[in-house]
């Protein structure tokens, strides 16, 4: 059974999440030839104080 964790930063709506779990499961089912009730996705939503590249958080980096 396939666990695929997800990070996102927040902002994204339902839709776009429904988008991408249904596309990340089929591309799995395809790729490892599972069926779909064997997928599980965990999406981690986090905000932009608590992401950093290149030791700069994401909130600084947006302004």
């Amino acid at each position: 059974m396939p666990i695929i964790q997800i990070h996102l930063l927040e902002g994204r709506s339902t839709e776009q999440k429904r988008d991408l779990v249904r596309c990340v499961t089929a591309s799995t089912c395809d790729a490892l030839q599972v069926r779909p009730e064997q997928v599980r996705i965990i999406l981690s939503e986090m905000s932009q104080e608590d992401y950093a590249i290149a030791g700069v958080l994401m909130r600084d980096r947006s302004s």
